[in-house]
């Protein structure tokens, strides 16, 4: 059951439905249709780029704010971790509409840069607003796995680098910080693989004009009814999902052989 969904994208990739009574037949046109127009290939190329942007604000954000907590008492800890998830429990649709309001010509962002002796401008509906609505969504997944990941840590290390004279630029370059990565790995595979995808975000923050892979793949299954073309589409963003996954568990185990090789 759980296979039947994928299965079904897959057979309408692969086909093509005839008109009036239904036939099919195996093509390749939807694949070449998408890589040979050059304003899909754009879009991807698009939808990439803010992915990345998106994870590479995360990692920047979260890890101060993982390390930070990490690093706390456990009292503190909890009361941290929950401050972090307590938006997570309100639907994410409505965590995004909220940043309409915040971001548009007049709203608070806007009066806070005006307090600056800027003109009042409007964030929404440009790649800023997206990025923003990005981070905002995606962040507390990668502040939780890095910090279950500096958690697990063992202090003792830490003590034991103190001890043979680092000082505390050393002990994070040498000890905390490899020992974090995988919890890094984690958080950006939790990060990048929605944020490629993402459609509704883009489209209510960055407007009709600002469209991503996500957005076209919506557009082709409830708009355009070309089912065919919009699981052609889904099956190339699964296979760049994979990949990615792939290329970022490939890293990790470099990196893990690595301290091993050291140890």
């Amino acid at each position: 059951m759980l296979l039947l969904p994928v299965l079904l994208l897959v057979f309408y990739a692969f086909t093509n439905s005839g008109n009036g009574l239904i036939s099919f037949r195996f093509t390749l046109q939807h694949f070449a249709k998408f890589f040979t127009d050059p304003d899909f290939v754009s879009v991807l190329g698009r939808s990439l780029g803010i992915a990345v942007k998106t994870t590479i604000l995360c990692v920047l954000l979260g890890y101060p704010v993982a390390y930070f907590i990490a690093g706390s008492d456990e009292r503190t800890r909890n009361v941290l971790v929950l401050a972090i998830t307590l938006p997570m429990w309100i639907n994410m649709l409505v965590r995004t509409y909220a940043w309409i309001g915040i971001l548009s010509k007049g709203g608070f962002v806007s009066k806070i840069i005006g307090l600056f002796g800027k003109p009042d401008v409007e964030i929404l509906y440009t790649e800023a607003a997206v990025l923003i609505g990005m981070v905002y969504n995606f962040l507390p997944f990668m502040i939780l796995e890095i910090n279950t990941s500096l958690c697990k840590m063992d202090r003792a290390l830490l003590e034991a680098g103190n001890d043979l004279g680092a000082n505390a630029v050393q002990r994070f370059t040498r000890i905390t910080l490899p020992l974090s990565i995988p919890g890094v790995v984690s958080g950006i595979s939790l990060v990048f693989l929605p944020a490629v995808s993402s459609f509704f975000i883009p489209k209510l923050l960055g407007g009709a004009q600002y469209f991503l892979i996500g957005n076209i793949i919506e557009n082709q299954f409830i708009t355009v009814g070309e089912w065919n073309f919009g699981s052609a589409i889904s099956m190339i963003m699964a296979l760049i999902m994979m990949g990615s996954m792939y290329l970022v568990r490939r890293f990790e185990k470099v990196v893990s052989g690595g301290k091993e090789d050291r140890r």
